[in-house]
């Protein structure tokens, strides 16, 4: 299997399930397959009006251990630049693309592999699933956004303990903490993630994009909330997405979304 074999898509559905698929190593991930990963992301986020919502899984009941380690310590300080560049574009996608995203993780969350699943809209965790901000045990910092997508869930102050320890937690500490919006039983992780993500996958598509881009890039005041919402309703009052909503509302049935 390649590298760019590694990364799979399947369907439910309206809704997409992005597998990384490399069970012998926990999932790891090298350069070629986060550029696949990446290139994957993309493609759904933007040029797939048939995916309304995204999961993101691991094989084998294990979601990802983070970077290939054999995949480190080969590059110069340009070429690592480039690397963690490309790397920042899958981050940049899950929090700013107007799909929702949901991570079902099993077995272990390790290094990039949190950073992936902490990046989405919403994380579905086993009770026995191990997370880990892993980078100081190889002497990185952490990266691909978590530094700004962990204090953002959990608070600064667990965040900073989480990642300046790099403290090992299970599923069920991560729910109590607020980093794991679900916990459930071993082995059902995905099923809950895909039955969450149908459930986003029903909103309408224009409201829900504009959400995700009000929490990540106009929610750190309370005036760019307040610019955000000025600059927003009212084109989604233009929507038909929202003239179906008001008359579903009126006749007493279940609106029908199509984007627009």
């Amino acid at each position: 299997m390649t590298p760019q074999e590694r990364i799979r898509v399947t369907r439910d559905g309206n809704v997409a399930v992005v597998t990384i698929d490399y069970p012998e190593r926990r999932n790891a991930m090298s350069r070629e397959t986060r550029r696949t990963l990446a290139q994957t992301i993309r493609r759904l986020m933007v040029a797939d009006p048939q995916s309304r919502a995204l999961v993101i899984t691991g094989a084998g009941n294990q979601f990802s251990a983070g970077a290939d380690i054999s995949d480190m310590g080969k590059r110069t300080i340009a070429e690592s630049r480039e690397v963690i560049a490309e790397a920042c574009e899958i981050v940049r996608d899950l929090c700013g693309g107007p799909k929702p995203v949901i991570a079902a993780v099993e077995g272990v969350a390790f290094g990039a592999g949190l950073s992936l699943a902490v990046a989405a809209d919403f994380l579905v965790a086993a009770y026995d699933a191990r997370l880990c901000a892993s980078f100081l045990r190889v002497g990185l910092i952490p990266d691909m956004g978590i530094c700004w997508t962990l204090p953002k869930k959990i608070g600064m102050s667990k965040a900073r303990e989480l990642l300046s320890l790099a403290t090992e937690i299970d599923g069920t500490e991560a729910g109590r903490i607020g980093l794991a919006n679900l916990v459930v039983g071993h082995g059902e992780a995905l099923a809950a993630a895909l039955e969450v993500a149908r459930r986003w996958a029903a909103n309408p598509p224009l409201s829900m994009a504009f959400i995700k881009s009000a929490l990540t890039f106009g929610a750190d005041s309370l005036d760019a909330s307040l610019r955000t919402e000025i600059d927003c309703q009212p084109v989604l009052r233009q929507s038909q997405d929202h003239r179906e909503a008001v008359q579903a509302r009126l006749e007493k049935r279940e609106p029908v979304f199509i984007g627009q």
